[in-house]
């Protein structure tokens, strides 16, 4: 009911609000000013308009750092007459600029969600052909809902999506299957040696299974997440989206492990129709 819950309530924001894409997935380009005092909105804003580039920018600003997003791709002359500007406000600054055409921005989004797909596909028949399809489709449901709950989270607080993003998103379902399979695996050995004639008796076993893992997966996603959570505090700007999302991602991955992989393999296999014993 919790997933259910929060799969509709990500499907409204995402409708509502989208995602905030970042020049990776967006035309446009991307200005980072590395400055040696703070520069406001106030200084910049009116060297926008004067060189008619201000419509449409999005203006970060920070203690040693600045970043403005242009919709449209700045010219040469464009980059060169801002560089001159900002110089005049900090001697000492540096530019990094990043430009995306459209064609570019469709084909990297494009690829992002074939990276997605490609990876849940080849999990499906890596599960089907190791254990079995039961698995396999409850494996693809927990991985998916760890993934949308990601994107919906970035959806509601606005968090920039940018490549850095896909990449946890992979790494997450990398970190989720691998809980997952050794709670499946559990419970096939536990199914060998067991006698079951009542859904009571298999609702035993795969909890039986998933209190023998149980700590292993709290203990490798509490590792991990310890790791993320300080790199998110301590790493630096280019790679703050992604540690983020690694820790969204790593509590909820540990979540559906236990409360959706597993019930959901048992709601399949107690559906399951034994075939009649054949005549001696």
């Amino acid at each position: 009911m919790v997933s259910i819950a929060l799969t509709i309530v990500g499907i409204i924001c995402l409708s509502l609000f989208g995602l905030n894409y970042s020049v990776d997935f967006r035309a446009g380009s991307n200005v980072d000013i590395t400055t040696s005092q703070k520069l406001t909105e106030a200084q910049v804003n009116p060297i926008l308009d004067k060189l008619g580039i201000g419509e449409g920018t999005t203006i970060n600003p920070g203690d040693d750092r600045m970043t403005i997003r242009f919709t449209n791709v700045l010219n040469e002359d464009e980059e060169s007459q801002l560089k001159a500007e900002i110089t005049k406000l900090d001697e000492k600054a540096s530019f990094e600029v990043n430009t995306v055409d459209p064609e570019m921005a469709k084909e990297l989004a494009r690829n992002a969600i074939y990276a997605v797909l490609i990876s849940c596909l080849g999990i499906i028949i890596y599960v089907s052909i190791r254990f079995e399809w039961r698995f396999a489709v409850a494996a693809i449901v927990s991985l998916l809902h760890d993934a949308f709950l990601v994107v919906a989270v970035f959806s509601i607080f606005r968090f920039e999506v940018d490549l850095t993003f896909i990449i946890a998103v992979l790494t997450i379902i990398g970190y989720s299957i691998n809980d997952t399979i050794v709670i499946f695996d559990r419970i096939r050995e536990n199914l060998r040696f067991s006698k079951l004639k009542t859904n009571h008796d298999l609702a035993e076993l795969v909890n039986k299974s998933i209190s023998q893992t149980i700590m292993r997966s709290i203990y490798t996603a509490l590792t991990v997440f310890i790791a993320a959570f300080f790199l998110f505090l301590l790493g630096g700007e280019s790679i703050r989206m992604f540690s983020l999302a690694m820790v969204i991602g790593l509590l909820f991955g540990a979540y559906s492990t236990i409360f959706i992989a597993s019930p959901l393999w048992f709601v399949l296999k107690s559906k399951q129709k034994n075939k009649p014993a054949k005549a001696s």
